[in-house]
């Protein structure tokens, strides 16, 4: 079952088909410019677990809060000239790593690892189906430790398709650059990201037999 504050808003379960979750999403929206009631708690609870952890792998642990606040903001404001060109889920995506990022050149954060609360609230990393963040917790946390050690740039395409699971043709829209761009993005960072999981010990076996997708080519 799903939340009362989305049957107010008068929107479905989130198991839903493509074409399905495209009028729930346009349900969703038209709910919130109509002032329905619950219906910002419902968009809110829907994306904060993934807003969270984009900032938080982003813009570092220590600055999550502050930079999910700032995307929400910019969300709820802008949805009135959102217009349906993307999905509702790449729309906030863009919306809340231009909030990642921005805030990362107002406030460079200090050197630190992803770890604690960060981690736990972040899906597992490359693992959307339960993978090494199931079986092996310090694999994991070594990932995480890898990844935050990527330039924003190569980490941001990281985390956009190879934990979010976003295709080449999303991230472009929520990155404005070219789909071949994130392709090339992608490779360069997996590469990178390769050589600092090596000096750990961690090789592209051990990415494999934990059930990892960063070993693979780009989509």
């Amino acid at each position: 079952m799903y939340a009362a504050a989305d049957r107010d808003a008068g929107i479905g379960p989130l198991t839903l088909t493509r074409d399905e979750r495209a009028i729930d999403e346009s349900a969703l929206v038209d709910a919130v410019r109509r002032g329905a009631p619950g219906s910002r708690e419902a968009l809110y609870h829907r994306y904060k677990r993934r807003v969270f952890a984009l900032a938080a792998r982003i813009a570092g642990p220590s600055e999550a809060e502050e930079v999910s606040q700032e995307a929400f903001i910019r969300i709820f404001r802008g949805l009135a000239r959102f217009r349906g060109d993307s999905a509702l889920g790449t729309w906030i995506y863009r919306l809340a790593v231009n909030a990642a990022l921005s805030h990362r050149s107002r406030r460079p954060p200090p050197s630190e690892v992803l770890e604690g609360r960060a981690v736990e609230a972040a899906p597992p990393l490359f693992s959307p189906d339960g993978g090494p963040g199931a079986r092996d917790a310090v694999l994991r946390m070594r990932l995480e430790r890898g990844l935050a050690k990527l330039p924003v740039g190569y980490r941001t395409v990281v985390v956009l398709h190879d934990v979010e699971g976003l295709e080449h043709e999303e991230i472009a829209a929520v990155l404005g650059c070219h789909v071949g761009t994130s392709k090339s993005q992608l490779h360069k960072a997996r590469a990178k990201l390769r050589e600092i999981l090596a000096l750990e010990g961690i090789t592209a076996a051990h990415l494999w037999d934990s059930g990892t997708g960063s070993g693979q080519g780009g989509r």
